[in-house]
């Protein structure tokens, strides 16, 4: 499985001043206000989410964070105030360090076929829990990953943002 749909799965896996970015460190910055409740690195984006259609009420991965080479579990659930239809989609982006790798926009009913769900998601609560084999080669880093999720109609869904670090980060920055 490639490295950005590993990166998809995190970021639509639930539909799905935050950024804490520190490129000093192998340390993510966790907004506390912001937090998706569980065990994993996601958040809302710092933006306001009054309008969002769905709420994520728990996000867990296991392994926390995620290893190359392991199969990453990702459990979530949240509610949804309204059906998605197809049409939906997710503008997606995603950071190596400085480095942009991905920047798109993305139909979100192909993406949830990942987490084994499919266009229209009803209304109501919404479990997924999803197991992402994770393959060896990803490069040592700390990747940001970015997705605004938005319905046909381009009603917000949800924002989420997440940092992961994947190997000795200390390592790459002395390389560097």
């Amino acid at each position: 499985m490639r490295l950005s749909t590993v990166l998809i799965a995190l970021s639509a896996g639930v539909a799905h001043a935050g950024f804490g970015l520190n490129f000093g460190s192998n340390k993510v910055t966790v907004n506390e206000d912001l937090k998706i409740p569980g065990n994993s690195p996601l958040e809302l984006c710092p933006k306001a989410h009054d309008d969002d259609i769905l709420s994520i009420e728990k996000v867990d991965l296991v392994p926390n964070p995620p290893k190359a080479g392991e199969d990453l579990v990702i459990k979530a659930s949240g509610t949804l105030d309204e059906s998605v239809e197809e049409g939906a989609y997710v503008v997606l982006q995603v950071k190596y360090g400085l480095i942009r790798l991905i920047s798109t926009k993305a139909d979100l009913c192909e993406q949830v076929q990942n987490v084994d769900m499919e266009c229209p998601i009803e209304k109501g609560d919404i479990t997924i829990t999803k197991t992402v084999e994770l393959p060896k080669e990803i490069p040592n880093g700390k990747y940001t990953v970015l997705a605004d999720v938005y319905t046909k109609d381009d009603e917000p869904i949800t924002c989420l943002t997440a940092q992961v670090v994947f190997g000795a980060v200390k390592a790459v920055e002395n390389d560097l």
